[in-house]
């Protein structure tokens, strides 16, 4: 016999309900499908669950085709690690089929990408090259980086347009040019733009810097890339792939920019791709930039999505479903709001 005053609920009087008459989110139509040995991408993809990351992912890429047919901007923005891990190709067959009109990278992505087109290779040894201070003191990538910065304020461009007129100018040899997405963007003229934090990269430390001229570029850019922001109104895109920081604080001021403009940018959709979710690309890509308006409006709602994986998988998932056109059948009955 318990001595406590308090006595335990007896359910027998718990009110139930027929659970065919429940509202669920999860039905045996949305389930994944086994595929065959040999399958087509097309069928693979179709055979993904309609639930949660790959319900999100059908509604992203549903939403890229329905920017591409009204001509949107789409907008991907990226940080260092995605050009480091071999994704340029990819981002540039991108570009090719229309699925990119315009780039954003922080300055490691443009080191990276500088230094595939001049050697074929990147990403140095930190921790072999700093006990001894040699790490970052690469004379070709210290030098010429700083060079297109100065090109760019004496010539007033961006930065990222002045890089890629660098690379494609012959003044320096750039075997392997057809691998970079700076010199590819510039061939196709999809603009790219390039954000810098001074003293977060290499080229800052080098006897080459002039600070003056990284911010002409570098701001340059941010006006470049607010006007692309404008261009999503409405129904564009901006992903952002691997930037913790830099492009989601950017992202962040260019929407704020055009809508002080009077460009709403609603619907619009968004999306963060990366293998840990930070805070700042959370709040500035997916959530604060598609948040309805305090006063309600009409029309469809904006979309911000977050998925969490490996760019090396993701990036190339993502763009074989955009190439074997995955999604556009659904981009006008997309199911939204299900589980989460």
């Amino acid at each position: 016999m318990s001595l406590y005053s308090t006595k335990p609920i007896a359910f027998s009087s718990v009110h139930t309900y027929p659970l065919s008459s429940r509202k669920s989110k999860v039905h045996v139509s949305d389930f994944a499908k086994p595929v065959s040995p040999n399958v087509s991408l097309k069928k693979f993809l179709d055979s993904l669950p309609n639930i949660l990351a790959a319900q999100s992912l059908r509604e992203i890429a549903a939403a890229i085709h329905v920017a591409r047919q009204q001509k949107r901007a789409i907008l991907w923005g990226f940080g260092g690690h995605v050009i480091k891990v071999g994704l340029g190709p990819v981002l540039i067959d991108l570009m090719r089929r229309g699925f990119i009109t315009g780039l954003a990278m922080n300055g490691a992505a443009l080191i990276h990408d500088f230094e595939i087109a001049l050697a074929g290779n990147t990403s140095e040894d930190v921790d072999a090259s700093l006990p001894d201070g040699r790490f970052g003191m690469a004379e070709e990538t210290g030098r010429y980086v700083n060079e297109i910065a100065k090109l760019a304020s004496r010539i007033r461009i961006g930065y990222g347009e002045a890089a890629g007129q660098f690379l494609n100018s012959g003044i320096v040899p750039a075997p392997y040019a057809e691998k970079s997405v700076l010199a590819s963007a510039y061939k196709l003229k999809i603009p790219v733009t390039v954000h810098l934090a001074i003293g977060t990269d290499i080229p800052h430390m080098h006897p080459a810097v002039d600070p003056g001229a990284l911010g002409a570029a570098t701001h340059s850019d941010f006006r470049l890339f607010s006007a692309l922001v404008q261009g999503m109104q409405p129904n564009g895109v901006y992903l952002n792939w691997g930037s913790a920081v830099i492009l989601p604080e950017i992202f962040l001021k260019a929407v704020s920019v055009s809508r002080n403009y009077g460009v709403p940018l609603r619907p619009i959709t968004t999306a963060n791709f990366d293998f840990v979710q930070h805070y700042r690309p959370l709040q500035n890509v997916v959530k604060r930039p598609t948040a309805p308006p305090a006063k309600p409006a009409s029309g469809a709602p904006s979309h911000g999505y977050a998925i969490t994986g490996h760019h090396e998988i993701l990036l190339p998932l993502l763009a074989a479903a955009l190439a074997s056109n995955w999604g556009k059948s659904s981009s006008k009955k997309s199911k939204r709001g299900k589980a989460r």
